[in-house]
């Protein structure tokens, strides 16, 4: 029996991906509504895709200096809370339940709306406010949280992530 030293064959599935893109729209402000893509920014980011958040309607919230830190979370409307909806709408009901959703989200080491948003940023991620909804508020860059770079169009957003994959939150 004889022995070669040839080379392992190692199949070629074509060039790495590059270039890809993520963009994801948050359009909600409450607390439920950004972690999701909040968490998808970063996992994106993890994996070296380049990603922007474009920030509209309330999900201004997110990125409003007055309101970052304290986003809500209601039952009410809620389905996936598995509670009797009559509850949502009772006093302190919104209080409580935004109390053990971030009481939740802190066991798991997640961090809070602000310290998430510059871990984004600081992994190379793009916070882009929505112009009409700047307007529509009354806010200027000044009101929103810093790392914001600028707030521009949804047509300035569609040519800045030609080619995005894109996520609606």
């Amino acid at each position: 029996m004889t022995t070669t030293d040839a080379a392992p064959i190692v199949p070629s599935f074509g060039e790495p991906e590059s270039g890809r893109k993520l963009a994801i729209i948050c359009s909600k402000g409450n607390l439920d509504m950004a972690y999701p893509a909040l968490i998808l920014a970063n996992a994106a980011l993890g994996e070296g895709v380049e990603t922007h958040l474009f920030f509209t309607f309330w999900g201004f919230d997110m990125i409003n200096r007055k309101t970052m830190g304290d986003l809500k979370f209601t039952m009410l409307g809620n389905t996936a809370t598995h509670m009797p909806q009559g509850l949502g709408g009772l006093p302190g009901m919104t209080a409580m339940a935004t109390h053990q959703l971030k009481k939740a989200i802190a066991a798991l080491d997640v961090p809070d709306v602000p310290e998430f948003l510059q871990q984004i940023v600081d992994s190379g991620g793009h916070l882009w406010a929505c112009r009409m909804s700047a307007d529509m508020q009354h806010l200027g860059l000044d009101d929103l949280y810093e790392e914001v770079e600028d707030i521009i169009s949804a047509s300035d957003f569609i040519e800045k992530t030609e080619g995005a994959q894109l996520l609606f939150i």
